[in-house]
């Protein structure tokens, strides 16, 4: 009840969202295909979940539904991999090309099929130009059927990267969630915390506490319920029988910790080396601090590579090119776990200025250290 996984019967304060959707996709419960839907807003302002809650009622017989996580398929052929499976259970294996991918979509929705695709963090597709450009090809050419996007993304400007023919042919409607308000959170909580602890053991206080911390900080309703379910571990390491705010706030310091070290587990090999290497250089400091214009725990983007090479090396991994090092740098970025600003002019000419995203450079090196294998 208190996973950030979870999915409650009633989603408090995205109701209107719910029916808008459902109003939005309608024109399928006719075989007509709707319009692409994109979903923004930041991280846990309830997207993900709302997009599921609709999903759970349109799985129809002529309408087929899919979720997918783009952190994981995060390419065109995997995610129409992913997408066909259930219609063809032979793509577990390997060795079809894309055009054989291509024709079966066809097949399947010349059969007066409509689909509608989640493509939940749609900014991590490598490809989505190519992607975009195969869906609305494939709706141009099949005469019954077609296919709707639903994408979600935390970020409003992550469609500037695409080519201008994909932007057009996309035809959407935009959502903007916005972060949940202290009040809002407070009445989550609640309802959450009823159905997840036991009767008498937390104080509301302590709720409003998460809440006020939660909506100052992000409005982010899955780090409320990460630092209610903390706090409730901390309650019962202690031998406490109640949850009060000062487990709260013994909560609020761990809690960051674990959110980035999930966020590190997924990140691909050379994302984390290039993190490690931004880690390391923060706690050894810059070689070039004494620089005029050069701030506090900033790096410079050239030393940060040199030591992403000589990491590379020490793991006997071949480093990838700037290009490719840059696009990791932007990646890490996204994710928050990064801040990168270009350099004034008089710094060593222009550069990238990185700097890392949390105060604990040392705690975070170990973390990634260990993910790699390498001493922290």
């Amino acid at each position: 009840m208190l996973s950030p996984h979870y999915l409650p019967e009633q989603l408090p304060f995205r109701e209107g969202y719910i029916t808008e959707i459902d109003r939005l996709l309608a024109p399928a419960q006719e075989n007509k295909k709707p319009r692409n839907l994109f979903i923004y807003g930041k991280t846990g302002t309830g997207k993900t979940s709302v997009a599921k809650k609709i999903l759970e009622h349109w799985e129809r017989d002529a309408i087929y539904v899919q979720y997918i996580n783009c952190r994981i398929y995060n390419s065109r052929y995997r995610i129409l991999q992913k997408l066909l499976k259930k219609f063809v259970p032979e793509l577990e294996k390997t060795g079809f090309g894309l055009p054989f991918l291509y024709e079966k979509l066809m097949e399947i929705l010349q059969e007066n099929k409509q689909m509608i695709v989640v493509l939940d963090e749609i900014d991590m597709i490598k490809d989505l130009d190519e992607l975009v450009y195969t869906l609305t090809r494939v709706n141009d050419e099949v005469t019954k059927g077609g296919v709707t996007l639903m994408g979600i993304s935390n970020k409003l400007s992550f469609k500037d990267a695409l080519d201008p023919r994909s932007k057009s042919s996309l035809y959407e409607t935009e959502l903007v969630f916005p972060p949940y308000t202290s009040e809002q959170l407070q009445k989550i909580l609640s309802q959450r915390a009823e159905e997840g602890f036991a009767e008498d053991t937390i104080e509301t206080s302590a709720i409003n506490l998460v809440a006020a911390i939660t909506a100052q900080e992000s409005g982010d309703a899955r780090y409320a319920l990460k630092l209610l379910v903390k706090a409730g571990e901390i309650a019962e390491q202690q031998g406490k029988k109640k949850i009060t705010d000062a487990e709260v706030e013994t909560a609020r310091s761990r809690v960051e910790l674990d959110l980035v070290e999930e966020t590190i587990a997924t990140l691909p090999e050379n994302h984390q080396i290039v993190l490690y290497a931004i880690a390391q250089r923060t706690a050894q400091g810059s070689r070039y601090a004494r620089l005029e214009g050069l701030e506090n725990n900033m790096l410079l983007s050239g030393e940060v590579y040199e030591a992403y090479e000589r990491i590379c090396s020490q793991l006997k991994k071949r480093p990838r090119s700037i290009r490719w090092y840059h696009e990791y740098l932007h990646d890490l970025e996204m994710l928050g776990l990064v801040i990168t600003t270009p350099s004034g002019k008089g710094l060593r000419g222009h550069t990238t200025l990185i700097r890392l995203g949390y105060e604990d450079a040392k705690g975070i090196g170990q973390m990634i250290g260990k993910q790699l294998g390498l001493e922290g």
